[in-house]
């Protein structure tokens, strides 16, 4: 009866289902596109723990910039963390690097929930009676306003109840994934939205959210997702973060329950985050992002030659088939360097010069 609540406040409309269609299909983009040196791989990661931090802390309070973030990370081997900001960027940075490095190994479990809280408070000193353990104490969800206060929004899930709650999301989480009817954004927004309601510790729930929403996401093949940071965008939108959460919130546990506020806005965050990936393919170096395919084929162009598709079929040598050939064109002209010239049989392509 639980599980089937879960199912029944998904509420699939034609606004929500363009949403998605847009996602996946950046998505299929950037999986089909991705030819990265490994040591830039590695950079876009370690920038992005840095920002991830420094926005994942800050939503929950903290004053440290993202410059202060990664100075602290560069000397943490040497300097243990001084205060309350520092450790809980210490603790965030360590689980969200693991996530980014190790997701294929990282399913969802109670266990690992659990691991992975401990992680996140592992620098706190006062935390560390309870760090990796359930609540043992009522808690309330709160956001930070402008002014620095605390505003309450909601009584969350009573302990007594949270471990029999969270197993049944877990269970309905990992069965809806393993059965692939449902869309996992869908899937992934509904447990983490449950996450939320229920705030299972007595501290930390806030940015394990976030580390569980990048973990599953990354599970789910949404490749990109270490190289732009999610908690920077859901940091600069974080009223709506709230509003959502706290009108989804209202309808919990009723018969009407409905979680399209916050379906809505995962869905547009994610959108934002499409928009930067994009942007990031389509900076000063887009050609660390094609294929090898790809590569080959822009290697053809040289300054002013303008190539139709036929001229570049022949330098392939059969190894493409003309559809083949016009996908990889295609994907050459939105990275803008190559450019379209004419149309129809007289259309020709030619290097982009900057």
């Amino acid at each position: 009866m639980e599980q089937n609540r879960f199912n029944k406040r998904i509420r699939i409309s034609p606004e929500i289902l363009a949403k998605i269609a847009k996602i996946d299909e950046f998505k299929g983009l950037w999986r089909g596109s991705i030819n990265l040196n490994p040591a830039i791989l590695k950079r876009l990661k370690q920038t992005v723990v840095i920002t991830s931090t420094g926005a994942s802390t800050r939503i929950e309070g903290s004053k440290m910039s993202d410059e202060e973030v990664a100075r602290l990370l560069r000397g943490l081997k040497t300097t243990p963390p001084k205060n309350r900001d520092e450790q809980e960027v210490a603790g965030y940075a360590d689980l969200i690097g693991r996530v980014f490095d190790n997701y294929k190994d990282l399913k969802l479990t109670e266990n690992n929930i659990l691991h992975f809280h401990g992680i996140l408070l592992n620098y706190s000193d006062k935390d560390q009676p309870h760090k990796g353990k359930y609540k043992a104490g009522d808690n309330v969800v709160a956001a930070i306003n402008e002014k620095g206060q605390n505003v309450i929004l909601f009584k969350a899930t009573p302990p007594y109840l949270v471990k029999p709650e969270m197993e049944v999301a877990l269970d309905w989480t990992v069965n809806e994934l393993d059965k692939k009817e449902l869309h996992p954004i869908l899937i992934i927004a509904n447990f983490i939205f449950e996450f939320l309601a229920i705030h299972p510790f007595s501290d930390g729930n806030g940015r394990l959210s976030r580390a569980l929403t990048n973990l599953l996401l990354l599970r789910a093949d949404y490749a990109y997702i270490p190289y732009v940071s999610l908690d920077e965008i859901i940091e600069d939108t974080r009223s709506e973060y709230y509003i959502a959460l706290n009108v989804t919130q209202n309808k919990h546990k009723t018969d009407n329950e409905d979680i399209t506020p916050w379906l809505n806005y995962v869905l547009d965050t994610l959108l934002t985050h499409v928009e930067k990936a994009r942007k990031l393919m389509q900076g000063e170096h887009p050609e660390m992002f094609l294929s090898e395919s790809q590569e080959q084929v822009l290697a053809f162009f040289h300054a002013d030659e303008a190539l139709s598709i036929s001229d570049i079929s022949k330098k392939l040598h059969g190894d493409a088939s003309r559809e083949t050939t016009k996908k990889i064109l295609a994907r050459l002209v939105e990275l803008r360097l190559i450019e379209l010239i004419g149309r129809g049989r007289g259309a020709r392509y030619k290097k982009v010069t900057k």
